[in-house]
């Protein structure tokens, strides 16, 4: 293992117009997989604007790989149904975190860098990369891929 970076905290929060894989509805959770790390936030029953607010931790080591993101449907007699993947690569957060420490801000909160959706991204909307209060913070929406909706 590499120089350990630092900390990733990822607060999952919501889904969004998931894919229906049941008869009527979904049973949807995440797995977050960076590196060799994995997590999983709690399946949500008969839902598909689920709500999570779960906050999943990774340890970030050098080389950065990306973060991703896999929704699943729960099923109790056969295999998951895939709901959908994006990933986020960490690295504009990483350099923000430099940025931070070389411009030594450590309170209130200022605007280190924007990430604009492309082609290289799963991003729905422009991000903003800030630090607050010391922290910095990225607050992201992905759209799903290989389904016909869902963020």
């Amino acid at each position: 293992m590499g120089e350990q970076l630092g900390l990733l905290k990822v607060i999952v929060v919501q889904g969004k117009r998931l894919v229906i894989r049941d008869f009527k509805t979904s049973d949807p959770y995440v797995v977050l997989k960076l590196g060799n790390q994995t997590a999983k936030a709690k399946v949500i029953n008969s839902c598909l604007n689920p709500v999570w607010n779960e906050e999943l931790n990774f340890t970030l080591t050098e080389p950065l790989g990306v973060l991703n993101l896999e929704v699943f449907d729960k099923d109790l007699l056969k295999a998951d149904d895939k709901m959908g993947n994006a990933f986020l690569n960490p690295q504009p957060i990483v350099s923000a975190a430099r940025l931070r420490d070389i411009l030594r801000v450590s309170s209130g909160e200022t605007t280190l860098r924007k990430v604009i959706p492309d082609g290289e991204n799963c991003l729905v909307r422009e991000s903003s990369i800030n630090c607050v209060n010391g922290e910095v913070v990225q607050n992201v929406w992905l759209r799903l891929r290989g389904v016909e909706s869902g963020n």
